[in-house]
């Protein structure tokens, strides 16, 4: 099992987690797992970018993005040089730590507000 710590997101992960993960399993399933309910409107088929997370620490673990998951995250809100879409990116045997963005592109279509 991998360590994963989830930094604080406002509604999703008000006081943050630290959860553990089998190697080989997408982050996104990680987090549903936990209780963490992060957006995934595509059922996790890469094809939309509700599930983007920034890895801050253990990014360069991670295989890399296939070229449909680079395509995707350039439409991502508040692309960083270490995002990935947790429905892609496997949990290898480093321990990460991640952020979930405050808002997704689906969050604005919808109008929803978020401080």
């Amino acid at each position: 099992m991998t360590q994963i710590i989830v930094l604080p997101h406002v509604e999703l992960c008000p006081a943050g987690a630290v959860i553990e993960a089998p190697v080989g399993q997408s982050i996104c399933d990680a987090l549903l797992e936990h209780d963490i309910e992060i957006e995934h409107a595509c059922e996790k088929s890469c094809a939309c970018t509700t599930c983007h997370v920034v890895i801050r620490e253990g990014f360069n673990s991670l295989e890399a993005a296939e070229e449909l998951e680079e395509d995707l995250l350039d439409k991502a809100w508040g692309l960083e040089p270490a995002s990935r879409l947790s429905c892609q990116a496997l949990v290898g045997t480093t321990p990460l730590v991640i952020e979930i963005p405050k808002y997704t592109i689906n969050m604005a279509k919808e109008g929803h507000s978020k401080k």
